[in-house]
């Protein structure tokens, strides 16, 4: 079985609630803190396809909210998204949950993870 994989950073609060309930459901996953080890285009674009720009980049969050408006208004599709996110990975909305032969999922909620693993 190829590896599940949960992206974010952890001190955030909705991350550790995503940690939590897999520990609790016993679902091995590894965590990629993407603020130490970074994002790599390639994910991204793979993030891209399966979730649409504007569900990936999280514009109520402190870091979109901190760029100037010229920077916000040229976010306006995919590829512009993937240049935001790559510049500044703080602005993913959090957690990002890779489920091998599944599609890319962006944020949690205990009834989201259940549809996904089916329990």
């Amino acid at each position: 079985m190829t590896t599940i994989t949960l992206y974010g950073i952890p001190n955030c609060d909705t991350v550790k609630k995503a940690r939590a309930w897999l520990d609790s459901q016993g679902i091995a996953y590894v965590f990629h803190d993407f603020k130490k080890a970074g994002l790599q285009r390639e994910l991204v674009d793979a993030w891209l396809r399966d979730v649409a720009w504007d569900v990936l980049v999280n514009r109520k969050g402190t870091t979109w909210r901190g760029l100037d408006d010229a920077r916000k208004a040229a976010v306006t599709d995919a590829a512009a998204a993937a240049e935001l996110v790559l510049a500044n990975p703080s602005v993913v909305k959090r957690p990002v949950l890779a489920v091998p032969g599944n599609k890319t999922h962006v944020g949690f909620s205990p009834d989201l993870y259940q549809q996904i693993f089916d329990r």
